[in-house]
């Protein structure tokens, strides 16, 4: 597949990559970093990168805008992206060729190209391993493409901290940091916080409920946002704030954005992606999302919760 994608590359003047909505840091880093990597070697083409901009991401990269002529002939890439509804910028099929790369279980093929592999740390792992295997045919690895690859690893790996972080990861981030990449300025830029945040942050630690000692709830409605001027996707940074409670399990933060709930899932142990499937989402065993209509509905998701991890402790 690695091949296949990099002749498609060669073959193509135009190239467009996208990746999924509300971007998390492995969504930049390996859409960005990829982007980064086709420039510099094949500086005569034409690599835009597209999607909703992510204000706090702004740090590591902002996105292009594009007429819609632009995909014509094109070749579009998709990257940290499971299903097609979740593409940011859905004018992605209007290009001459697919591309799929993600690391995420690949419960919807999509693409004329499809590289998925669920046992990469993230998306971004994937793009050096992409960069390994274009070497001999020119491509470079500059300090500007391994700190966006560095970023997208250390986000889906929680700095290291998860259990997706392999010895290939270690040795992937071990050749981005050789390219003399500063990370001061990055972790600077991934943890600075307004003090609106910070406030949310504090009700949030105060009001999580934990249910039969093993499950952490927390609700955050749409009025409970606008009162601290927080938006859902700023919220997403609080999702592991009590994750090293002692006795937690498996964690959900609802958060109400406009007519739908968005319901980040994570978990210790316990296999929770088959929760979110059932509730318009999917994702990794351990780090899954899914949707919800109504708060009814999340009261389901929590008691599924409760039943998955009351299950793995016995």
């Amino acid at each position: 597949m690695k091949h296949d994608i990099l002749q498609a590359i060669a073959a193509y003047d135009q190239i467009i990559i996208h990746r999924h909505e509300r971007p998390d840091p492995d969504a930049i880093g390996s859409q960005v970093g990829l982007a980064t990597l086709i420039r510099e070697r094949y500086p005569e083409k034409n690599v835009f990168v597209v999607g909703d901009e992510e204000p706090s991401l702004g740090f590591l990269a902002n996105m292009d805008e594009l007429d819609d002529e632009k995909f014509e002939g094109a070749l579009v890439i998709v990257c940290d992206t499971a299903n097609e509804e979740r593409i940011s910028d859905q004018r992605y099929a209007r290009g001459d060729k697919l591309v799929k790369i993600d690391h995420h279980p690949n419960e919807e093929p999509y693409g004329d190209i499809v590289w998925v592999d669920p046992s990469a740390s993230s998306t971004s792992e994937m793009i050096v391993d992409l960069f390994l295997a274009g070497k001999e045919e020119g491509y470079n690895l500059s300090k500007e493409s391994a700190l966006l690859l560095y970023a997208g690893i250390v986000g889906d790996t929680g700095r290291f901290r998860y259990d997706n972080t392999t010895p290939k990861t270690l040795r992937h981030v071990a050749l981005l940091l050789e390219q003399g990449i500063e990370t001061n300025d990055f972790y600077s830029g991934l943890h600075r916080r307004e003090l609106k945040q910070t406030r949310l942050e504090g009700y949030i630690l105060q009001h999580f409920s934990i249910i039969d000692g093993c499950v952490g709830v927390m609700k955050l409605t749409s009025e409970l946002l606008a009162e601290y001027d927080v938006t859902a996707n700023e919220s997403a940074a609080f999702v592991n704030s009590f994750s090293d409670v002692e006795g937690l399990l498996t964690w959900v933060f609802f958060v109400e954005d406009g007519e739908t709930i968005r319901v980040r899932l994570r978990s210790k142990g316990p296999v929770i992606n088959t929760v979110a499937m059932e509730h318009n989402g999917g994702g990794h065993p351990m780090a899954a999302g899914a949707k919800a209509k109504s708060w009814e509905e999340t009261d389901k998701i929590v008691e599924k919760l409760r039943r998955v991890a009351s299950d793995f402790r016995r």
